[in-house]
């Protein structure tokens, strides 16, 4: 699978916001099996999928 054109904007809209919320972005990863945006900070884990939506991943610590 490709990246898609929502999933393009909605990395930048949440990059962008976690930037304002002063939360870093240490992994950027597309899993190319799968479809999807992994964005993963210190505190935050979030996965944006093909369509463009966006879910919180678990903390798993």
């Amino acid at each position: 699978m490709s990246l898609t054109v929502a999933q393009a904007i909605k990395s930048v809209e949440l990059c962008q916001s976690f930037s304002d919320l002063h939360q870093d972005i240490v992994l950027f990863s597309f899993d190319d099996v799968k479809g999807e945006i992994i964005l993963e900070g210190q505190d935050i884990e979030v996965i944006i999928y093909p369509n463009g939506s966006w879910e919180f991943l678990p903390n798993e610590t």
